[in-house]
């Protein structure tokens, strides 16, 4: 499936940015979240990309972090979540559908870690 497509979400750049900051502050301190489709396949290519430099383990690599995340995520995606990924080449999450919402009938899904 191709998740790289770019969203914009009826939102100016400033605010897609901000919107990908909190989805991914989020899915790193609760390690599941509950949005739609759309916000969670951008959202895949995003963490994935976190994950990617966040193993690296060096000092431009937790400053790099820290610029697009907060400090309390980017502590335990550095020391927690990117080290179960050292030997993993992608694919480090998962969505689950669970169907429509009731209100606008939007495709909702459950975006996880696989571990």
């Amino acid at each position: 499936m191709r998740r790289g497509k770019h969203r914009k979400f009826g939102r100016e750049a400033g605010q897609r940015k901000v919107l990908y900051r909190a989805l991914a502050t989020a899915l790193i301190e609760h390690g599941k979240i509950k949005t739609t489709s759309a916000k969670a396949k951008s959202l895949t290519v995003y963490i994935a990309k976190l994950i990617t430099t966040a193993k690296k383990q060096d000092l431009a690599a937790r400053r790099s972090v820290l610029t697009q995340i907060g400090e309390k995520a980017a502590k335990k995606l550095m020391s927690e979540i990117a080290p179960d990924f050292a030997s993993r080449n992608g694919g480090y999450t998962r969505i689950l559908r669970l169907g429509q919402r009731r209100s606008d009938s939007a495709e909702m899904v459950i975006i996880e870690f696989t571990k």
